[in-house]
């Protein structure tokens, strides 16, 4: 069937491919082009032609009404087909797609989806028939490193290869069904083409496709295989592309691993590894690290030697890697990632010209781009507002708004340019993903504020939490949606009357309190959430003391953050309120959490919380914090209560156990309690009390181990002295000393070895045992969770961490 047509079978993005497609079409000048790809896109390709239109570039095809059913049509500046539609663009030349259309391609089911061939890589095959085991590598040698000779002749030869790989391999080699009824219009489309041309006609696909064009088939058999395909309405444009969705790891099928490598070999044809070597030596130093030109004269002999050796004509991807690890990066493989990710993969983001059609949401979103001056990117780029800067302002509003849109172009960061309500941290990065989304938020609005409150308000009807529903309302205010916050507010005010669940509303009431104490920096009115949000405060005053009640050791942990969380919050509510002539919140919370304190029977944690956040607010003396610590460590508490209650009390983190440090008595009266529990009840509170003391600074752990008593600061009456830096009973036994020092060493853990606690004392045995086993679940968590100060799940109170060394 192909005649005098060209086919010119390629790898969808290899700079080979394209030099030589190019040097083709030169030698051939068709009389049109025909590419693999959707027709729906023959009316966009005249903008490849645009000065603003950048590679990478992709064609988006996504169903009408449904965008999230969409496809990627990507090229690169090295892609084949790229090279062919700008010769024949620049030439005056036809050039049409011949794939089957994206209105039935988008209609089959996803089976058959797979790249040709699926399950047999035919570089790999050939590859292999040439005695080659890295396909990569074979495909450079003989493809992409070739340089003059006849450009027709390498694609006749990959044409007989694919013709004799796919007759090989026969029904093994992956011949889908879509990729029969593919092929089948690709070739009625050839034929349409020669009628209305001649045979001057050039086609550029696939080479796994090329034996299937050349082959010999009737009509009526190509368009049997066409009939009764399912269709839908198709929309087509142009999308900005990266090189990393181009390349392989990223799950594009027909991606290369290195994009930024061949776009570097397609761009410099002469001298690739001098100018390779050199672009590696600027990033390298541009980074601070000591590269000068005699590292690039070396590391270019090195890899020259290396493909020497190697039987290579042309030192590729692999031997001017090797060559870079040994002579710029010193062997070490932490520059050479640097150099992988910002070369050899690079961050490069295509343009789409203006004139390119769009959705009104995505022009509007273009326009908003330009006028804020935020050009998208696909490096990860971190950048800092200041809230008070009208442009800055703005800026932050356009990113909530597209993040209630689900297109996450910025994740809001931790700032570091200093604290303040008016400072916002973000980091940016722009995947070609967010392309789709951007369409399928189309739905909600042709602008992204407009969409961004349609979406709000829809969110508000459906949200079945009340802590959604205020979350939602945050997310209105930051993104400054005052259309969409009544109907936000409505929801809110239905769903609060509605729930009597004491967690759901303190769970809620934080995000509200924010919202209300710092919806000013955004100059937005916030007296609706205000009066909501002291409504939400006062059910919480009221239900808080009967909802602690009965609660297991998870629930209890959980309702003691939710505690932390309204302290916060009223805490900042009641400063709104004094600001408006307020009407005493802070006392009443104050009455609710001396209810915690007192009240016999709640979990011990949270009446321990409760004690300690009215000694901090100057709300309970120290006399009466005593007084608390002594009735709960007394000897009728079992420990595990008692456990819980010290750190409620004390708290973890790094500043938990300076209260101790600096009030003695409150620490002889944990020490008398340490003292004398059991040693079975020890055992068992032991993992919490170590997750406790064990987050504490380094520095509060040695001073808590070698604090003494000077005789009146603990109800035990024992003086203690800081002889050999260690902790001492100068009136007790010696073993007494020994017991009591042996468990504040395993209640501090160690810190910089044995002895470092500053308890002095050495463990061994069952105790050692048990000391590594603590510290390794410690570690273990800490690494896998390093935001977190400890495990929420071990050594709760009523639970015992079960370890052979503990028995």
């Amino acid at each position: 069937m192909s005649g005098s047509v060209a086919l010119l079978g390629v790898r969808h993005h290899g700079p080979g491919s394209a030099r030589a497609v190019g040097a083709a079409l030169e030698q051939l000048r068709p009389a049109v082009v025909l590419i693999e790809g959707p027709p729906e896109a023959d009316a966009l390709v005249h903008h490849a032609a645009d000065e603003d239109m950048r590679p990478p570039v992709a064609l988006l095809a996504h169903v009408a009404g449904d965008p999230a059913r969409a496809a990627f049509w990507p090229f690169a500046e090295f892609s084949p087909e790229w090279v062919a539609i700008r010769w024949a663009l620049a030439h005056e030349v036809p050039v049409r797609f011949i794939d089957l259309p994206a209105a039935h391609a988008l209609a089959l089911t996803p089976e058959g989806q797979d790249e040709p061939g699926a399950g047999h890589d035919p570089l790999a095959v050939l590859a292999g028939a040439a005695g080659h085991d890295d396909p990569e590598t074979w495909w450079e040698d003989v493809v992409e490193h070739r340089r003059g000779g006849d450009a027709l002749a390498p694609f006749e030869a990959i044409g007989e290869a694919m013709g004799e790989l796919r007759s090989g391999l026969g029904a093994r080699a992956g011949e889908s069904s879509r990729d029969a009824v593919r092929e089948a219009y690709m070739r009625l489309q050839v034929r349409a083409a020669r009628k209305e041309f001649g045979d001057a006609v050039a086609v550029v696909c696939g080479a796994w496709h090329v034996p299937a064009l050349a082959a010999v088939r009737t009509v009526t058999a190509d368009r049997q295989l066409l009939k009764g395909l399912p269709k839908v309405k198709a929309e087509l444009s142009w999308v900005p592309w990266t090189h990393r969705r181009l390349a392989r790891h990223s799950g594009y099928g027909a991606g290369v691993p290195s994009p930024g490598w061949y776009g570097h070999l397609f761009r410099a044809p002469d001298r690739p590894i001098e100018r390779w070597m050199t672009a590696v030596a600027r990033m390298l130093r541009e980074e601070g690290l000591p590269v000068s030109s005699a590292h690039v004269i070396e590391a270019v002999r090195l890899a020259d030697t290396l493909a020497a050796m190697r039987g290579r004509p042309l030192a590729g991807l692999g031997e001017t890697t090797d060559a870079i690890r040994a002579v710029m990066c010193d062997g070490s493989d932490v520059p050479l990632a640097l150099v992988r990710d910002r070369l050899v993969i690079g961050d490069v983001l295509g343009e789409v010209p203006a004139a390119a059609p769009a959705s009104p949401l995505q022009r509007d979103l273009a326009r908003l781009q330009r006028s804020l001056r935020l050009k998208p990117e696909a490096a990860v780029k971190e950048v800092d507002f200041d809230l008070r800067k009208d442009m800055d302002a703005d800026r932050s509003r356009m990113l909530h708004r597209l993040r209630l849109l689900d297109v996450p172009w910025g994740e809001p960061a931790r700032s570091r340019a200093g604290l303040g309500t008016f400072r916002e941290a973000w980091r940016l990065c722009w995947e070609p993903e967010l392309s789709v989304r951007l369409a399928e938020a189309g739905v909600w609005g042709t602008t992204v504020e407009a969409a961004a409150g349609a979406r709000a308000e829809s969110l508000a009807r459906e949200a079945g939490a009340l802590a959604d529903v205020t979350a939602l309302a945050e997310r209105c205010l930051l993104a400054g949606l005052a259309d969409a916050l009544p109907v936000v507010m409505r929801a809110l005010a239905d769903l609060a009357a509605l729930d009597s669940d004491v967690g759901h509303l303190a769970r809620a009431l934080p995000a509200l309190v924010r919202s209300v104490r710092y919806g000013d920096v955004r100059r937005t009115d916030t007296a609706a959430l205000a009066e909501v949000a002291a409504g939400l405060a006062e059910r919480v005053f009221v239900g808080l003391p009967a909802a602690c009640a009965g609660l297991d050791a998870d629930a209890a942990a959980e309702m003691r953050a939710r505690v932390d969380a309204v302290h916060r919050a009223v805490a900042l509510l009641a400063d709104v309120n004094a600001d408006a002539g307020g009407d005493g919140m802070g006392e009443r919370w104050a009455g609710v959490l001396k209810a915690l304190a007192e009240r016999d029977g709640l979990p011990g944690g949270i009446r321990g919380r409760a004690a300690r956040l009215l000694l901090d607010d100057g709300r309970l003396d120290e006399e009466r914090a005593a007084r608390l610590m002594g009735l709960v460590l007394s000897p009728g508490t079992p420990p595990a209560e008692a456990a819980a209650w010290i750190e409620g009390f004390v708290g973890s983190g790094s500043a938990g156990g300076m209260l101790l440090v600096h009030d003695e008595r409150l620490l002889g009266l944990v020490d008398a309690w340490l003292t004398g529990v059991p040693a079975d009840a020890f055992t068992d509170v032991l993992p919490l009390l170590r997750r406790t003391f064990s987050g504490f600074e380094p520095g509060v752990r040695r001073t808590l181990g070698e604090a003494g008593d000077d005789g009146d600061g603990g109800d035990d009456g024992h003086a203690r002295d800081r002889r050999n830096g260690g902790m001492r009973m100068t009136t007790s036994t010696d073993s007494d000393t020994t017991e009591r020092l042996r468990r504040w060493r395993l209640v501090l853990g160690r810190e910089g070895g044995e002895g470092g606690d500053g308890t002095g004392a050495v463990l061994g045995g069952a105790d050692a045992a048990m000391d590594r086993t603590l510290e390794a679940v410690s570690y273990t968590y800490k690494r896998q969770f390093p935001r977190r100060a400890s495990p929420a799940g071990w050594g709760t109170s009523g639970r015992t961490f079960r370890h052979p060394s503990f028995r």
